[in-house]
């Protein structure tokens, strides 16, 4: 039926609105958008018969065009990306336009299915005591991987709802916007640009959606007031994450916290004056008036001496409320609940900002106060942990030339000045990436102490883990903190509650696919035993990209797959680039994934699900899994052409060239790449641009074929159909290999230096699809998830000809760099025409990087 809605809403219409483009009155675009048809059968068939993209690009200038000159081809390959791009975002806008028919055709929401399992006396009361209990994060990041323009977003947004009313006319207008609207970027944006682009989805998408949502979650429970809004909260992280990128300092940190309370309390003041037209009773108009005024007075920044804080606010409300209650027949009394429920969810902050740095900044700008505070001086910051945790000497003034040492230090006053005016939930999490042990939490801790706070630390400190290695000894390095009384007290000050950070970005990249994910699976559960047995609450934050090798795919089946041996009843989630507008873009979408989240948590907090506990044979099972994926993955990047073939064969430097981003594309500057320092996003994008898509499949084949050799393949379905964990593994694998295409890199095969490494790529990619099909007893990849499938068909016939335009530019750059050419007009053109065909590649993939 899905699949079927798809044809009729998506691909149809798209033939149609394409069909309009060619007519459209802009430069070139009649003559591109004929040939292109064209140059998308001869990439397929050249392709299909084993030819390289610069044979089939010749062939088909000499066949289908007049283009003789190499300037006159080259010009014509930049106009086919530039139509290929407006032709992704007409396919986004409509996949966005139809999104409730294709995926909530009765328009139910997932709720009610909760709601069906409840028996209608125990609904309301049950739901609401689970309500209290359980929470949802969502954290947008300033990960650069949203390659469209805010320009391009507006006219997208402008576009689905001209499509929805099948205005013809307004999509003709829109369409010739879009021919005429550039795409590309010709400078990096800096971290508060980022803030800015950022910010647009929480004024305009969430702001709305989740009060929605909310509201309608009150219809749902016994008593609504005793709720306090913290089901649902937002993190931002444009601003506040320094993990290698040192554009970020204190002042776009408050810069940042300031356009947010700014851009929230405009919200509220726009709320306030339509209360006002309603409530224009006596002695109630007046409160209205004056609680107006005083947001009014914040807009302004007026209130800098007595910042307006989430309290001051409800009080008002609460007041205005009694008022229609007692004198006025509680009329219009549900429209003060639907503002307050605002306030509750948003505060006077609008997303809590995080701080995020790299422990080996966070030791380095330690060191440096050590040798500043007089009673560490002979100590030679040779301290151990329970040391480190006792600290507590004010340190007023430190020395160091280092840029990102003082950013450091100085962070801790700038987070007590956003609390003090923003209110204490607007930057109160510090996240230490790259965390080796207990020691990397102390430091933060003692340094807060010792610049900032001398009695509670308003922080929580949250360590990320991200390495095999990391993940394994997590819990060891979580008891060591526990058990410390100093680190005890401050939990009880935070409410005995421990929030963990799990990368599976640098997971997947350090330890391949299966292996990462058990891992984090069983990190969890060591981590959570250990909390539950000292009775401290701990939350998951996971830190997710977009594609499956990522972390991303199909989310909240994911979450839906916990039993009871993992804490389950919060979700702290990253969103990022391509993902935040593909899930949380229109307020459709943004309504139906936050509530496919919350109610993941609520099902985990209601119904105990036999389907997600594991036996021990399935424990066997994922532990072999594991294991053989790890060790094959890890003999594979080992191999002295691992990096030497992504930094050769692949797009993967001209990220960091490609202007969609403030964070360099490496965690240190050096001549030579390093597999350690470099970002999971350009890793993971690299394999994804060449339609290899590695990290979501490498080492899933042979580890099923091990497991089949020792004949335990039967076990392997018995876990496949008992487990909603490993048929989202299965199925998230299944829609990297989706997205894989080898035909484009074949000519790879007779590269002398890569091509058995191509080869030994190909055969794993090949003997994955064999066997997961074999596992799940399906007859082609993607075939339970039907529309979903055809939407990736319908974006890779797509992106055919710029793909192939891709890997034309980087044989002809990588020949003149073997031949020693000097025509430095050429290189250049075939530099940008690689990092031009980044874009729409990417946004074609929607959840590429």
């Amino acid at each position: 039926m899905q699949s079927e809605t798809f044809q009729n809403e998506v691909e149809l219409r798209y033939k149609l609105y394409n069909s309009i483009f060619l007519t459209l009155p802009l430069d070139g675009i009649h003559g591109t958008g004929i040939l292109i048809p064209l140059m998308k059968s001869e990439c397929r068939k050249g392709l299909e018969n084993g030819k390289s993209p610069v044979e089939i690009l010749d062939l088909f200038f000499e066949k289908q065009t007049n283009f003789k000159t190499e300037s006159e081809q080259l010009d014509f390959m930049f106009r086919v990306i530039n139509y290929i791009e407006r032709q992704v975002v007409l396919l986004d806008a409509l996949e966005d336009a139809a999104f409730l028919d294709l995926h909530d055709p009765q328009k139910r929401g997932k709720i009610e299915s909760i709601k069906i399992r409840l028996t209608s006396g125990e609904r309301k009361e049950k739901i609401g005591e689970a309500l209290k209990k359980i929470a949802v994060r969502i954290v947008l990041t300033a990960h650069p991987t949203q390659f469209y323009p805010s320009t391009v977003l507006a006219i997208i947004h402008d576009l689905i709802d001209a499509i929805q009313k099948n205005d013809l006319l307004q999509i003709k207008m829109l369409l010739t916007q879009l021919g005429k609207t550039p795409f590309f970027k010709k400078e990096k944006p800096t971290p508060y640009d980022e803030a800015k682009s950022l910010s647009w989805y929480l004024e305009n998408i969430f702001y709305q959606s989740a009060s929605e949502l909310y509201d309608d979650l009150m219809k749902e429970v016994s008593n609504p007031e005793e709720q306090d809004g913290s089901i649902l909260t937002f993190g931002f992280w444009p601003g506040g994450d320094r993990d290698g990128n040192p554009f970020v300092k204190v002042g776009t940190t408050l810069a940042v916290a300031n356009r947010l309370r700014s851009i929230l309390l405009s919200n509220y003041h726009k709320d306030i004056r339509k209360l006002r037209r309603r409530l224009s009773f006596k002695s109630v108009y007046e409160k209205v008036l004056e609680l107006e005024e005083r947001i009014l007075q914040a807009v302004n920044g007026e209130d800098i001496s007595s910042g307006i804080q989430q309290n001051e606010i409800l009080n008002a409300l609460s007041k205005i409320e009694e008022l229609l209650v007692n004198e006025h027949d509680s009329f219009f009394v549900e429209l003060v609940h639907e503002f307050r429920n605002k306030v509750l969810l948003f505060g006077t902050h609008f997303a809590g900002i995080d701080i995020r740095q790299d422990s080996r900044i966070i030791k380095k700008a330690f060191d440096v106060l050590c040798s500043t505070a007089p009673e560490l001086k002979d100590q030679n910051c040779n301290l151990k942990f329970e040391d480190i945790i006792k600290l507590n000497q004010v340190v007023s003034f430190f020395q160091s030339e280092d840029e990102v040492v003082k950013d450091t230090l100085n962070l801790f006053g700038t987070i007590k000045e956003i609390q003090k005016r923003n209110g204490e939930k607007a930057c109160n999490r510090i996240i230490i990436s790259n965390c080796r042990g207990e020691e990397d939490v102390a430091r933060v801790f003692a340094m807060a102490k010792m610049c900032a706070w001398q009695n509670e630390v308003p922080l929580d400190i949250i360590p990320l883990f991200e390495t095999i290695d990391d993940l394994e000894k997590a819990a060891f390095t979580m008891r060591k903190l526990y058990e410390n009384k100093v680190y005890a007290k401050h939990l009880l000050n935070r409410g005995k509650r421990q929030t963990i950070m799990l990368g599976f970005s640098d997971g997947t990249k350090d330890g391949g696919y299966f292996s990462a994910n058990w891992n984090i699976y069983k990190a969890k559960e060591n981590i959570t035993k250990l909390s539950r047995e000292l009775g401290i609450t701990v939350a998951f934050f996971d830190g997710r990209g977009g594609p499956p090798a990522r972390g991303g795919g199909n989310t909240h089946k994911f979450y839906s797959s916990l039993g009871n041996t993992i804490e389950n009843r919060e979700i702290q989630v990253t969103v990022q680039g391509q993902t935040i507008s593909s899930k949380f873009g229109t307020r459709d979408s943004a309504r139906f994934y936050q509530e496919r989240l919350l109610s993941a948590v609520l099902e985990n907090s209601l119904f105990d699900d036999c389907e997600k506990i594991l036996s021990d044979t399935d424990r066997l099972v994922m532990e072999k899994l594991s294991k053989y994926s790890f060790e094959e993955y890890q003999r594979f990047k080992s191999s002295d052409k691992f990096v030497s073939y992504l930094e050769k064969m692949s797009a993967l430097k001209y990220y960091s060239k490609a202007n969609i981003g403030s964070r360099p594309g490496k965690r240190k500057e050096s001549e030579k790449l390093n597999f350690e320092d470099l970002r999971a996003i350009p890793f993971v994008g690299a394999w994804s641009q060449m339609k290899q898509n590695v990290p979501g499949f490498f080492g899933v084949g042979s580890s099923l074929k091990k497991l089949e050799e020792e004949g335990l393949f039967e076990e392997c379905i018995s876990l496949y159909k008992s487990s909603l964990f490993f048929r989202t593994l299965v199925a998230n694998s299944m829609q990297s290999l989706s997205k894989s295409y080898f035909k484009l890199t074949e000519y790879m095969k007779k590269d002398e230096e890569f091509g058995e490494f191509w080869t030994w790529i190909h055969d794993e990619y090949q003997l994955s699809i064999e066997m997961l099909l074999k596992v799940s007893n399906q007859d082609e990849l993607m075939q339970t998830a039907l529309f979903l499938k055809d939407s990736i068909h319908l974006r890779e016939e797509m992106v055919l000809p710029l793909i192939t335009i891709q890997q034309y530019a980087l044989i002809k750059i990588r020949e003149m760099e073997r031949n020693n050419e000097t025509n430095t007009t050429k290189y250049s053109i075939l530099q940008k025409l690689v990092i031009r065909s980044l874009y729409g590649n990417i946004n074609a993939s929607r959840n590429s990087a």
